[in-house]
């Protein structure tokens, strides 16, 4: 078995939970799922989006939700027909998920907290 194989069987890549208290009712804020933003993830943005990294604008982070956003099964929230509706939401809500998907995992210090 090659390497990159090997590392790939070990990798363990969990979903972070999104909270969208826009969008939420009663119950809660709605939650939605985002696995780890990867080196493909951002190079299909840079094609679309040249400079994401440095001028993240609105119509970049609205594909991201698009890209990564999920239910807690995995399955995608929402299909590129969506990206419109997504457009029409303040931006504060879709830069505030945008965010939260580029959030960087706690810190030792912060898990231990917890």
């Amino acid at each position: 078995m090659g390497l990159v194989k090997e590392l790939r069987g070990r990798r363990t890549i969990e979903a972070r939970e999104v909270l969208v208290p826009e969008w939420g009712d009663k119950s809660g804020p709605f939650k939605l799922y985002c696995r780890p933003i990867t080196c493909y993830d951002l190079s299909v943005l840079q094609k679309k989006h040249p400079n994401f990294i440095n001028n993240t604008t609105i119509d970049a982070m609205v594909d991201l939700i698009l890209m990564k956003a999920a239910d807690e099964n995995g399955e995608k929230l929402f299909a590129s027909a969506d990206r419109l509706d997504l457009m029409g939401e303040e931006t504060s809500v879709i830069s505030e998920i945008a965010n939260q998907m580029f959030a960087e995992i706690d810190s030792v210090e912060a898990h231990e907290k917890n």
